[in-house]
């Protein structure tokens, strides 16, 4: 009997766009997808917990774990680092765990060199007019902060295409929805069944090796 290997989820939006609170909406319904907890040169912000949110490092450490090549994909983002564990992902997959990376597209790129077989997610915000108005809403960033993240926001949904699915945010719930369906859907492909369900179809009478 083949074992099951898990399967790579990419779920990148530009910022404002409700990423995080759809993806923690997400693994409340689906226990069984594992958030990957990226390493970062970020401080912690209020309410954050070491090991849960981010392993949180300085650079000295961040540049140790790139030389050793401990990363499957890295990137700097307004000044600070992100990266994944590539030894960690690695063993989960083996495992059969879904994992759920949460990073930004260039972390994504990186990601499908590797793993071409990952599947992308794109949270696409209903418009920038929008996306503007959620960000200014947080009363967290300065004028320059919000300039650039637009910016950067229109670069980011210039590359939508290239994701398998894409999520409007228009309406939470709806998003939500929408976005626990992929994962459930791709659960449910016989190619994935068949393997998961070998030793049920084989008392049925189904040779499936």
């Amino acid at each position: 009997m083949t074992k099951a290997v898990g399967n790579i989820y990419i779920v990148v939006a530009p910022s404002g766009a409700g990423k995080t609170s759809l993806v923690a909406a997400l693994l409340q319904a689906e226990p069984t997808v594992e958030l990957s907890v990226s390493y970062t040169t970020r401080p912690a912000r209020s309410g954050e917990i070491d090991g849960k949110h981010y392993h949180f490092v300085d650079q000295a450490v961040f540049k140790g774990m790139i030389e050793r090549q401990d990363f499957l994909e890295y990137a700097e983002v307004y000044g600070n680092f992100y990266g994944t564990s590539v030894r960690w992902l690695q063993s989960r997959l083996e495992e059969g765990r879904d994992i759920l990376l949460e990073i930004d597209w260039q972390g994504a790129e990186q990601v499908r060199k590797v793993f071409p077989g990952a599947i992308g997610i794109f949270i696409l915000p209903p418009s920038i007019e929008e996306l503007e108005r959620r960000l200014r809403g947080r009363g967290t960033d300065s004028e320059e902060v919000i300039l650039r993240r637009l910016a950067s926001a229109r670069s980011e949904i210039d590359k939508v295409a290239e994701y398998d699915y894409i999520v409007v945010n228009d309406d939470f719930e709806r998003a939500r929805l929408d976005l626990i369906s992929i994962f459930r859907a791709r659960r449910l492909r016989a190619a994935v069944q068949t393997t998961r369900l070998a030793p049920a179809l084989a008392r049925m009478g189904s040779r499936h090796d």
